[in-house]
């Protein structure tokens, strides 16, 4: 084995003094680039990923954290200026899962399984008290953080000493809460008063209208009806406004942007709303036959009566509701006459229609739409067909005319449309441009070594031919002697004879077979 080795290494010893000067920098460069890519891959292959375990935790908390850690024999970072503690990636789940069931990290706040653990005989109803207020407080802050948009809540409570003696009222608590909300989170008015109603029912005598509560921000969250219900409806209604306006706009790009391009076109869009609600009641009589103006028959009465002939003389008494009222008939009368007379009763019923109407609670007054559209050559507005634009303004047109309610449109005229639309044609200096992230997520020193290695292996295969080349050529030249020499030269001579002979057979037989005669006479 060792005199392998020292064969092996006496090879390369020959090999590197026969090398030239150049020769001998050229793979002294390449091999200390191999070892220097080498060294990276092995670095980032083995390098661990560290991923954070908790943050922002007090230093008391960290320290018990790291204590742990250093128990477990877990490699670790501290950051985030001693708040944060970084693991191995591939550990954070199950030393959550460990940590936690060891009661780490500690939260540094009293809960109501502090009673249990600390009470004693030898605890006064002071310290009682404030523990149990504590425990309150951070039971009801734990609560809130439950809730969907909170990050943590600092919950101070206010609750009153008893009294001596008994009073007719009793006095109530106060309640005051800061919200650490997550950025850009919005509450809605039905979590604001569940809000409320949580922390109402939590402690004892304590009113929505003694809690306050605030984001750390300094925004209060006002529940609906507590004297600011102005405030909340103007904040409705211009979301109402504001939401109208993103709608129509949203549509106008969407329809322009894909006539002609998103990055062509800018719309704005104004709109007045009439918040105005109206409740009304309405009884109306209506004819079933509207062209007829006729109702629906239920019952007909029809009387006829004729009489032709002489009259009669009037005569006699006739009877008077009073005693000295007397009535006297002209005698002597004569004649002859027709008398007709015919009477028709008709009942009709018509549709008798109740309505009880109310309002929708927003109406579109009027709206405004205004658009800047870029020309296929944008610094030459003339390259805008005049036509393209009076489609455009047909199309805002249009939708204005939809959007204005009934009631507010009926002097809505052509020249008043196009007064609430503007189209613009110029060029847009404010576009907003994004850089292309790359496709690939590969790192860039990745292909950069990647193409070193391979430069060095195609380096070296072409060295080891080469040099086996050379070996050949060094073993060829030892082998090749003089003697050897003579003999390739015979062996030449001999096939060149041959190759003449057999030439001469082919083209002229006869002096072919003359040459044969005298060889054989001369043998």
């Amino acid at each position: 084995m060792n005199e392998t080795i020292k064969q092996q290494l006496a090879r390369i010893k020959e090999y590197w003094n026969t090398r030239s000067k150049k020769q001998k920098i050229v793979g002294t460069a390449f091999f200390f680039f191999f070892i220097l890519a080498l060294s990276l891959i092995v670095y980032f292959a083995t390098r661990t990923t560290m991923a954070p375990l908790y943050s922002e935790l007090s230093p008391s908390e960290i320290g018990a954290v790291k204590e742990n850690l250093d128990g477990r024999g877990i490699p670790y970072e501290i950051t985030e200026g001693g708040t944060g503690i970084l693991v191995p990636e591939e550990s954070v789940d199950t030393l959550k899962v460990d940590l936690a069931a060891e009661g780490l990290p500690q939260s540094g706040k009293i809960d109501y399984s502090f009673f249990s653990q600390n009470a004693g005989f030898g605890m006064t109803d002071n310290e009682f008290n404030v523990l149990k207020l504590d425990a309150m407080q951070t039971e009801l802050g734990t609560l809130i953080e439950g809730i969907d948009g909170v990050k943590d809540a600092n919950v101070m409570i206010n609750l009153p000493q008893e009294q001596i003696f008994v009073t007719e009222e009793a006095e109530q608590a106060s309640a005051s809460i800061v919200l650490n909300t997550e950025p850009g989170y919005q509450f809605d008015e039905k979590q604001i008063k569940s809000l409320y109603h949580l922390v109402s029912k939590s402690v004892p005598n304590l009113p929505t209208e003694n809690i306050a509560i605030m984001n750390q921000n300094f925004e209060y969250y006002d529940m609906a009806g507590s004297g600011s219900s102005s405030g909340d409806s103007f904040e409705q209604q211009m979301a109402v406004k504001k939401q109208v306006e993103r709608d129509v706009q949203r549509q106008v790009q969407s329809m322009l942007g894909a006539l002609m391009g998103n990055d062509k076109v800018v719309a704005t869009v104004t709109a007045d709303i009439d918040f105005t609600q109206e409740n009304r009641e309405e009884n109306l009589v209506e004819p079933v036959d509207e062209e007829n103006m006729e109702g629906i028959q239920i019952s007909a009465q029809r009387i006829t009566e004729t009489y032709t002939g002489d009259a009669a003389g009037a005569g006699g008494i006739p009877q008077a509701e009073d005693a000295g009222d007397t009535a006297t008939y002209l005698e002597g009368a004569t004649g002859s006459g027709d008398y007709e007379r015919t009477e028709e009763t008709i009942n009709n019923e018509v549709n008798r229609i109740r309505r009880e109407i109310t309002e929708s609670p927003y109406k579109i007054r009027d709206l405004g739409i205004q658009v800047m559209v870029e020309p296929p050559t944008p610094d030459d507005p003339n390259t805008m067909p005049d036509q393209s634009v009076e489609d455009i303004q047909q199309l805002l047109g249009n939708i204005v005319r939809t959007s204005i309610d009934e009631s507010y449109n009926t002097e809505l005229t052509d020249q008043a449309l196009e007064e609430k639309i503007t189209v613009s044609v110029q060029q847009l200096n404010g576009k907003v441009s994004f850089e292309e992230e790359p496709a690939s997520t590969i790192p860039w020193w990745v292909y950069l070594i990647g193409g070193i290695l391979v430069v060095i292996i195609g380096v070296l295969i072409f060295m080891m031919v080469r040099r086996r080349r050379e070996e050949e050529e060094e073993e060829f030249e030892d082998d090749v002697t003089e003697e050897n020499i003579e003999e390739l030269l015979t062996e030449t001579e001999s096939s060149t004879r041959r190759r003449q002979l057999e030439t001469m057979a082919k083209d002229k037989p006869e002096e072919f077979a003359k040459l044969l005669r005298t060889w054989l006479s001369e043998e």
